[in-house]
């Protein structure tokens, strides 16, 4: 990649529970298969493919990825056991649909990128750093607040629920800090979602306001004394190790090595016949009308596609967002 090229970066697992959850449950009529999570992350592609290809979002991608969790089972786990510990595992007839999503994918005609042993945040972090020492722009689809450490000049993040565009500006307005301090901001506060251990009685206020007097997290602990209130000043003392390994946990790792180099990331045209063939396997007709349309591509003359089916399993160990 080169510098005028620009990668979009979806976090797919993000899509995946978006749509299960947002959506009242849907099957194929056919058999009852759960698809209602298919429906709603192929709704949701199209309309970013649709919305990067007609500029509406302001930049046309030249490159174009999908990045889905693999498994649970990541370094974190090893630094902190409870990790992620207070999350249930996916139920049985959102973990049919793991696999077919990944067909789904296929069937855009687009590339999605999956690593055992690392979740999708880091993978996201590690292209992120590649592309941007070539040159190019990134745009990562997320509303995830770890990915934020990313943004900065040459990397922006959208949220596709609210139609927001997030940049340093966005960052600093929500959180109070820099981009590069929301892991020493997140370490402090603690996250619930992820079960990630904070400082009691820091909330993002007062975290931001430390970070803002002392400039980083390191800075403060090695001037902790300087800490005006009491209670902070203790809570942060005791709480000094726990509180490094929370920042470890919350901090991207962006050095995975990369299975799919990104020059090879290149969004290629959705081929209407391959797309239909799956979207009629899945029985979504109101996206079927819409993609035929949008492709140009007759869809009675196309014959259905084989999925592959594997109930009550998947090779993902995504957990419930």
């Amino acid at each position: 990649m080169k510098k005028g090229d620009h990668l979009f970066l979806v976090d797919g697992s993000g899509y995946i529970f978006r749509a299960y959850h947002a959506l009242p449950p849907l099957t194929r009529k056919s058999d009852g298969l759960p698809v209602g999570a298919v429906s709603g992350f192929c709704n949701m592609l199209w309309k970013l493919l649709c919305s990067a290809r007609n500029t509406s979002l302001g930049v046309m991608p030249t490159h174009f990825a999908l990045v889905f969790d693999y498994s649970s089972n990541t370094f974190r786990k090893d630094l902190y056991p409870l990790y992620k510990a207070n999350r249930s595992t996916p139920s049985a007839d959102l973990l049919v649909q793991f696999g077919l999503i990944r067909q789904a994918t296929h069937a855009f005609n687009l590339p999605y990128i999956e690593k055992e042993g690392f979740e999708a945040d880091d993978i996201i972090a590690s292209y992120t750093r590649e592309v941007v020492q070539a040159g190019a722009d990134v745009t990562i689809f997320s509303s995830d607040k770890d990915l934020m450490q990313l943004v900065d000049d040459h990397v922006s993040m959208y949220d596709s629920v609210k139609n927001l565009q997030i940049n340093v500006p966005e960052v600093v307005e929500k959180w109070g800090v820099m981009p590069e301090r929301m892991a020493d901001l997140q370490a402090m506060t603690g996250d619930t979602t992820d079960n990630i251990p904070g400082i009691p009685g820091i909330g993002p206020k007062t975290a931001a306001a430390l970070i803002e007097k002392f400039g980083c997290l390191d800075a403060l602990l090695e001037r902790v004394d300087e800490i005006p209130r009491k209670k902070w000043r203790e809570n942060i003392i005791s709480h000094a190790e726990q509180l490094k390994i929370s920042r470890q946990l919350v901090r991207l790792y962006p050095y995975i090595p990369l299975d799919i180099h990104p020059d090879t990331l290149v969004l290629k045209p959705q081929d209407g016949t391959k797309l239909i063939g799956f979207l009629k396997a899945i029985e979504l007709k109101n996206l079927i009308r819409r993609v035929a349309k949008g492709t140009d591509t007759n869809a009675a003359a196309v014959k259905t596609q084989h999925v592959n089916i594997h109930w009550g399993h998947s090779r993902s160990g995504e957990k419930e967002a």
